[in-house]
């Protein structure tokens, strides 16, 4: 492959990440971009989408999403889902955000993503686009063009636009001629134009010709003819005037001669200028872009691609074969060149991409041909050919091009090179340093910065250097781009940008030393500094030490600025800047008070020392600041008194800061000091806080220092609010007392808490001249009869009156009920109630007076309210009782008035009148109590015309039922009074259907013979005398015939259609009779009384054609047929000639009925009655009259006919009315009965009808014709519905032979179709087992596989089976079949295919123990395929369960680099069995093998026989950090070396100490030396000088006692070079050896002094 100058990469296996193959199809499958795999996946009626994210390691995220198509974005977590095919909706699923949504008039057939913005939408009728991300919401797709009529039938499948979306191809392909065509509409947006192309791909690019100033727009499309031609065209669009022309190119297309149904699926133009076409059968083929040269061809795929994509930022592409492979495709950067020069010999294209594409390889051409220019002067031509080599572009051919002097006139090489450069890309860092010294020299910084802004240059740091001494803004653009923060900062501190060095350093990390940058803008602008002070703040990467700023400005004694700084640096109130609030409030407090007033009025702070604020704030004269701040009462009393300068809403407010004790104390010392003063505060305070003092503590507190009016004061303002009744009652008092008569009655009108008793008491002993507050709270307390008594008593009449003049006029009952209690004159009543005449309740009044029972003294007051225009119903109602009483023509009053309430009056009345009571009972329509006076009194003459007048069926309903005992007088009294009074029918029709409700037909009858028999004004009404006759119909039957005989108004039809219902015939037959309606007489005579003799003798004496015609229809009802047929001859009428010959054939009459047939002839040519003719000639045998007939005129349905006579058996007269209409269908089942097979053959053939071959098919078989079996039969199995009921048909009689042959010859046939292949192969597997594989082999790809599995299963075909399975991708089952049938269908080779794509894992295992037990040998082998599949630590434990684990030590060696623990301890176990301990060690101490139960192994190993073990085992513990267990191995085993090496490992002291006692003690002298050399940085020197000392080891710590004084010399003189540095340091300062280390002390510990003389005059701070 290292030739090829592609690089083919296989991205993913999505079959293996999860997604179901079967959804691997275009629809389901999308593939937008590099970015994204979107796959719409169904399963158990439930859809999800998969996304893969290609750039995420293959990460899958699934989604429930119920859409019917889904495309994700080229590059976001966005994606978009089409519904129902018509609702779009687009979702950010990072943000979880709908951006859009949209429903489409028509179902959106095919979308694609334009670019990044910008959706394509096709429809079966319009081309849209939509903009997603316009920030609209609620806009919709827009109709770009209506869609061209060629792609009508097209499978729409790709999409594609310019950049500007001026231009808009889109691409569809359809199945022409047995190939798929390809259609392209290439629609232009400025010209509104469309046009058809042929094609299957196209896409648009551009690129920079040769001399061009711009870009020339192309496009690219690819088509494959129906002749099997490919070519790929390259053409030119939108030409821009002064550009270079772009020729048409034209290039074919390479198709292997096997692959005829391949075609072009998509095309890639890389931005290198390389063309990427590839095909469905996964063919690549490259070209190049300006030549339009075939590059390169080869198959990348064995499965067909059905999508595709850019790969790569445009350098490649993407796609996806029908397996899951994701596949790209690229460019070899470093064999393209050398490709196109050894294979290609195009020296020209060579250097053309290496150009274009930077590619390498083309290095040495570049070389000669850039040398031999310049040996030739062709300067241009040179600086042409070092623009395009990357390795020409070195300062070394800068200097060439340089140190040449170019001919005068014309452009030196240089600038020539530069300019090529800046056509074409971008200039390196070498590069862009050379140009930017000329052109800064000049002046030409706008150029310069041009080129930058076009990113025309590369930054460095050098460039920026040499750009500063010119434009320092345009240095430090360079510096940003290159990165070199520090000389940015620098920069735009120069510049004095402070305000964007805060924003750049949190924009890049960049951590500048902020204190340094403010101590200089302190100096020069110190409101500058306080607001980037303040921005430093608020960046959360600058960690700012607020004290030291503070510093900053306060030891310039810029108060302002640093108190500016401090209020946004302590603005979280942390409790950790507790002094610096302090300090701030102190400085501000000595030199600015106002500023720390409002400071402290912002409440911004709460963790400053507080008393030493309080005192400041008092001596400052902020008395209210210092209250916030004290807690002492002594304090608090002390400034509290100072009124004149604590704001008054602020004292009042600030008592609410003080406990009850306190506020107490403080009103006293305010009442104490000046109470004039402030006894309006205190009212104030004791206003708003009475709920928290209690109103008793302060009332007793204004009391004590004798303030009434200061309680009168308080309480007014708490009275409103109060719930205390004392509290109001005290209030009322103090009203009283200081004589304010409005308040004390708005008090007592207005309040609702004080206690009406108590007050009514008081107000009655306080003797007040103005007792209108007594009458109020009387009033509202309801003591108008205790006021009544009080006022009569002390004559106090006038204010009665103004009681119920003006205050209450509703309680004048209760005062005039106290007054006729008191027994006061009745002329003062009557004028009192005068003087309220229209004010008065009447009820009320007429209550309490009747209840006194003194109704009369309101007669004139209720006369007077009448002439008033009143129309209470209480006052007639009153009035009525009055005449009543008084016998004053109350029957008139009653009868004349509708405005009393009649059931009071006359329930008034029911004792003293019954007949007023009726009165008005009748008036107020008060039924119930009317009734109940009328029986009562026997009133029943009243009733019955009250009812008939009412006229209302529920209250006839109501008297008529029989339980009223009453009924029979009130009905003698409505016969014999009620309806003889009466002219309106109404009621009269009302009371008729009241007695019919009522079931009273007796009394009915009586009624209507009284209005109907008797001369009255109804006895000719129609309705009464029919209601008659129904009546005695259902009462008296016996009565109907006298009741027709006398009456003839009644309704005819009715009445008869009732007596029939009621079987009254004669009655009926009489009243038609009579009537003159003959044909329902007839019709009683017939159907009702059933005397047909009758009807006959009824029929002739009348003689009329209508009753023969009727006569005849009920004889053909009574089948008496050959009557019937004489009446309907008689008649003439042929009209009911269906039901004539359906009777008479099934009678058998076809000789009667000739006649009538032939009559009916005459006037009728309907297809029945001919049909009839010759069903009659045919049942009578006259063949001879049949063809006579036939041979005439007729519009018989022969064929329905024909179909009579076949199922009667007459099959030759039916064989002669098939055959005289052609009907071969039938005409060929006729002759199968006849026998004739031949030529039932030949006319099913003309019929060509399956239910016909079927017939004629089974007639054959069952008569063994099998040749014309055979002929029916193939037409029989191209319809697939009658196949199974055909093979059983054959199989049922053991035809098996026939049957085979049958469908082998049907295989040939070019309707043939699946189900005769999988017949034949389920056929087979039962009757011919030894052809199945043959036929399997040939047309699997055509068979119903499942039912063919089926059967093979059943025929125990076991190989036939797996080669099913294995083509249906059950791989499943078909490896569990090799693995329970292995001693006929197993194969390795096909085993180990089969069981790598098994969907259930559990097979693996199934497997693995198969091999075990069945094939050991070749056990390796499985495993090492099923390696990425299965669980190894499941297999492993498999194994170790069965004892087999040295059979797979190749397989767990081969697996180690997993790093799996359980593979890792059975890899330990095997070699700890084998003794391996070189394996084992090698094992442990290998990096990538780290999971293993590490000290459960050292424990095993520790007692080992084999030392090399227990040092395993040792650095085992090692490794653990168990250095005293390893310790003690090493030791008892002598392994020094190793020892040593723990110890210093372990890093313990107390070990190393330990171990060098070990050795002392054991006289191991080498070992000690080694030990202080191994662990030199733990053993303590002292330890070590003891040691030797005490065992005489002196000469042997000599060395380490030279490296110790050598440390300790070294250590003395790097501490004595920082000593000097310091030392000169400080002389150089001239640093005061009395000043603190750390700088200027504290402003509130340095003094006043700090603050220093400000020569302005201006104050502190500069205020």
């Amino acid at each position: 492959m290292s030739d090829i100058p592609i690089e083919f990469t296989e991205l993913a296996q999505l079959t293996q990440l999860g997604i179901n193959a079967q959804f691997l199809d275009f629809r389901s499958t999308t593939l937008e971009s590099d970015r994204y795999v979107c796959v719409r996946e169904s399963n158990n009626d439930a859809n999800t989408v998969a996304i893969v994210d290609l750039a995420n390691n293959n990460q899958v995220t699934r989604k429930n999403m119920s859409a019917d198509s889904v495309i994700m974005h080229q590059t976001e977590f966005i994606i978009s889902l089409r519904a129902n095919g018509t609702t779009i909706q687009i979702f950010n699923l990072e943000s979880k955000q709908r951006l859009k949504s949209f429903t489409m008039n028509e179902p959106v057939i095919f979308w694609k993503w334009l670019n990044k913005s910008m959706l394509g939408l096709v429809t079966a009728s319009s081309i849209f686009t939509w903009n997603v991300f316009d920030g609209q919401a609620e806009t919709g797709p827009v109709k770009l063009t209506d869609r061209h009529q060629q792609l009508g039938s097209c499978q729409i499948i790709n999409i594609v636009a310019t950049a500007d979306l001026s231009w808009v191809a889109t691409t569809g392909i359809a199945s022409e001629g047995g190939k798929i065509a390809g259609h392209i509409q290439l629609y232009n947006k400025q010209r509104n134009v469309s046009q058809h192309i042929d094609g299957h791909i196209c896409t648009f690019t551009t690129t920079r010709l040769g001399g061009a100033s711009q870009d020339t727009q192309l496009f690219v499309c690819a088509n494959r003819n129906a002749a099997g031609a490919g070519q790929l065209y390259i053409i030119e669009i939108d030409h821009a005037e002064g550009q270079p022309v772009f020729s048409k190119k034209t290039v074919d297309i390479f198709f292997p001669a096997d692959a005829t149904n391949d075609f072009p699926i998509s095309v890639q133009v890389a931005k290198t200028g390389i063309i990427y076409v590839l095909t469905k059968y996964g063919f690549i083929h490259l070209y190049d872009l300006e030549t339009a040269t075939q590059i390169f061809v080869n198959r990348i795929s064995a499965e067909s691609i059905f999508t595709s994509t850019a790969y790569s930022d445009d350098t490649g592409i993407l796609a996806i074969n029908k397996t899951g492979q994701v596949l790209a495709v690229e460019v070899a950067k470093d064999r393209i060149v050398p490709y196109i020069l050894n294979k290609l010999s195009n020296v020209t294209l060579a250097l053309s991409l290496a150009a274009k594409g930077g590619f390498t390889g083309a290095e040495n051409l570049f070389d000669q041909q850039f040398n031999d220019c310049l040996a030739r002067g062709d300067y241009n031509g040179a600086a042409q050919i070092a623009a395009s080599s990357e390795k020409l572009r070195t300062p070394d051919t800068i200097n060439k091009l340089k140190n040449i002097n170019a001919p005068p006139g014309t452009v030196s090489p240089i600038l020539q090179y530069f300019s090529t450069l800046l056509d074409r890309g971008t200039l390196n860092k070498f590069e862009s340093i050379e140009l930017a010294k000329p052109v800064m020299q000049q002046n030409r910084s706008q150029l310069f910065e041009k080129w930058l802004k076009e990113d025309k240059l590369t930054s460095s740091e050098e460039l920026g250097d040499v750009v500063k001494p010119y434009d320092l803004t345009i240095a430090i653009a360079v510096y940003l781009r290159s990165g070199i923060h520090i000389k940015v900062v620098s920069g735009l501190a120069e510049l004095g940008q402070f305000d964007k060095i805060l924003a750049y350093c949190e924009k890049y990390g960049y951590q500048p030393d902020y204190i340094n940058l403010l101590q200089n803008l302190v100096r020069v602008n110190p409101d500058k500094a306080s607001e980037f002070a303040v921005s430093l703040l608020n960046s959360p990467t600058s960690d700012l030490p607020i004290e030291k700023v503070a510093d900053l400005f306060f030891q310039q004694n810029l108060i302002q600025q640093g108190t500016a700084f401090l209020l946004d640096a302590l603005k979280n109130d942390s409790p950790a800047e507790g002094h610096l609030q302090t300090r701030l409030l102190e400085m501000n407090l000595l030199h600015a008070p106002q500023v720390a007033d409002a400071i402290l009025g912002n409440a911004m702070f709460n963790h400053y020392d507080r008393p030493t604020i309080g005192k400041l704030c008092e001596k400052a004269g902020l008395f209210a600041r210092a209250l916030d701040h004290y807690d002492d009462l002594k304090d608090i009393k002390r400034c509290i008194v100072h009124t004149d300068a604590i704001p008054a809403d602020w004292l009042v407010a600030y008592f609410g800061k003080l406990n009850v004790e306190q506020s107490v104390a403080c009103l006293k010392e305010l009442l104490s000091k000046n109470s004039a003063t402030n006894l309006q505060i205190a009212i104030q305070v004791a206003t708003k806080y009475s709920d928290l003092i209690g109103s008793q503590t302060l009332i007793k507190l204004f009391e004590d220092y004798q303030c009434i009016e200061g309680l009168y004061y308080f309480l007014s303002s708490i009275v409103n609010l109060t719930q205390d009744a004392d509290v109001v009652f005290k209030y009322i008092q103090c009203c009283a007392r200081l004589n304010h008569p409005q308040e004390l009655e708005r008090v007592c009108k207005d309040n609702n808490v004080y206690n009406g008793e108590k007050v009514k008491n008081f107000l009655k002993e306080a003797k007040l001249e103005d007792q209108l507050p007594l009458i109020i709270v009387c009033d509202r307390f309801d003591f108008v009869h205790d006021l009544v008594l009080y006022l009569y008593k002390n004559q106090f009449f006038k204010f009665i009156e103004v009681y119920v003049q003006q205050v209450n006029s509703s309680k004048t009952p209760q005062v005039v009920a106290g007054l006729l209690d008191v027994d006061c004159d009745e002329n003062i009543i009557q004028n009192l109630l005068m003087s309220v005449l229209g004010r008065v309740p009447i009820t009320p009044l007429v209550a309490e007076v009747e209840k006194r029972n003194r109704l009369k003294i309101l007669l004139p007051f209720l006369e007077k309210t009448l002439e008033g225009g009143s129309n209470e119903t209480e006052v007639y109602n009153t009035l009525a009782k009055i005449y009543i009483d008084s016998n004053n023509n109350p029957e008139k009053f009653l009868q004349e008035n509708s405005v009393y309430d009649t059931l009071t009056v006359g329930k008034y009345c029911e004792r003293r009148d019954p007949y007023l009571a009726y009165i008005a009972y009748s008036k107020g329509t008060n039924d119930d109590e009317l009734i109940k006076i009328t029986n009562d009194n026997s009133m029943y003459k009243y009733q019955a015309r009250y009812l008939l007048a009412r006229s209302d069926f529920g209250l006839w309903a109501k008297v008529l039922v029989e339980e009223n005992m009453h009924r029979r007088q009130l009905v003698d009294q409505i016969i014999a009074t009620g309806i003889p009074e009466l002219n309106d029918p109404q009621p009269v029709s009302i009371a008729v259907k009241a007695f019919m409700e009522a079931d009273l037909p007796t009394e009915l009858i009586e009624l209507l013979e009284k209005i109907i028999l008797e001369p009255s004004t109804f006895s000719d009404n129609p309705s009464l005398q029919g209601l008659l006759i129904l009546t005695a119909i259902k009462a008296d039957p016996s009565r109907v015939m006298l009741y027709i005989e006398k009456l003839d108004e009644f309704d005819s039809e009715e009445i008869g259609s009732l007596c029939v219902e009621h079987e009254l015939y004669e009655e009926a037959f009489a009243m038609y009779d009579k009537f003159d309606k003959k044909s329902q007489a007839l019709k009683v005579l017939v159907e009702d009384i059933m005397s047909l003799d009758r009807g006959e003798a009824y029929a002739e004496k009348n003689d009329t054609k209508e009753l023969w015609f009727q006569l005849g229809t009920a004889q053909l009802n009574g089948l008496r047929i050959p009557d019937a047929i004489d009446s309907y001859i008689k008649s003439g009428d042929a009209s009911n000639y269906e039901n004539v010959i359906e009777i008479a054939e099934h009678a058998g009459k076809e000789e009667e009925l000739i006649p009538y047939l032939i009559m009916a002839r005459n006037t009728l040519r309907e297809p029945v009655v001919d049909g009839a003719i010759i069903n009659a000639y045919a049942h009578l045998d006259k063949l001879t009259e049949i063809e006579k007939f036939l041979s005439g005129s007729n519009v018989a349905n022969l064929e329905e006919i024909g179909d009579k006579l076949f199922a009667a058996k007459k099959y030759q007269i039916a064989r002669i009315l098939y055959s005289n209409i052609s009907n071969y269908s039938k005409l060929a089942t006729t002759l199968v009965y006849l026998e004739d097979y031949q030529s039932a053959v030949d006319c099913a053939r003309k019929a060509s009808n399956i239910r016909v071959w079927k017939q004629v098919n089974d007639a054959c078989i069952e008569n063994k014709e099998f040749r014309l079996a055979q002929i029916c039969g193939l037409n029989l199995i191209i319809d697939a519905e009658e196949l199974p009921a055909l093979v059983q048909k054959y199989e049922y009689l053991g035809y098996f032979d026939q049957l085979i042959s049958l469908f082998e010859s049907g295989l040939g046939l070019e309707r043939a179709h699946m189900g005769m292949f999988t017949e034949l192969a389920c056929l087979y597997a039962k009757y011919s087992p030894d052809r199945v594989m043959e036929h399997l082999k040939l047309f699997w790809s055509r068979l119903n596989i499942p039912k063919v599995l089926r059967a093979c299963e059943d025929a125990h075909l076991y190989p036939e089976l797996i080669f099913l399975y294995c083509h249906y991708d059950e791989w499943d089952n078909a490896t569990l079949t090799m693995i329970e049938k292995s001693e006929v269908a197993f194969d390795h080779g096909s085993f180990k295919e089969s069981v790598v794509k098994v969907s259930n894992l559990e097979i693996y295992y199934k497997a693995i123990n198969f091999y075990v037990n069945e094939n050991p040998s070749l056990l390796i082998d499985l495993l090492s395929v099923l390696v990425p599949r299965v669980d190894l630590s499941r297999v492993v434990r498999m194994f170790i369960k069965s004892d087999n684990l040295p059979m797979i030590k190749p397989f767990l060696i081969s697996v180690l680099d997993k790093n799996n623990n359980i593979v890792n301890e059975a890899y330990h176990d095997l070699l700890i069995e084998e003794e391996d301990h070189k394996s084992l060690r090698s094992s442990i101490e290998n990096p990538a093998m780290t999971k293993f139960n590490a000290i459960e192994l050292a424990e095993r190993l520790e007692n080992h026989d084999l030392v090399f073990f227990r040092q395993v085992s040792a650095i085992l513990y090692t490794k653990n950090k168990r250095f005293a267990k390893a310790v003690t191995i090493l030791k008892n085993d002598k392994l020094w070396k190793d020892l040593l090496a723990t110890v210093a490992a372990s890093a313990s002291v107390k070990l190393a100490h330990e171990t060098m006692d070990y050795f002392v003690e054991t006289g191991n002298k080498e070992a000690f030396v080694a030990l202080l050399y191994s662990c030199y940085h733990l053993v303590e020197n002292d330890y070590v000088m003891e040691v030797s000392w005490l065992h005489g080891l002196q000469d042997y710590i000599k060395p380490y006692e030279i490296s110790v004084a050598k440390e300790n010399q070294a250590r003395l003189n790097l501490i004595f070079e920082d000593y000097s540095k310091r030392k000169a340091a400080e002389d150089s300062a001239g640093l005061d050896s009395t000043e603190p280390v750390l700088g200027q002390r504290l402003l509130l510990t340095n003094g006043a002094a700090g603050l220093g003389y400000q020569p302005t005059g201006l104050g502190f701070g500069n205020y």
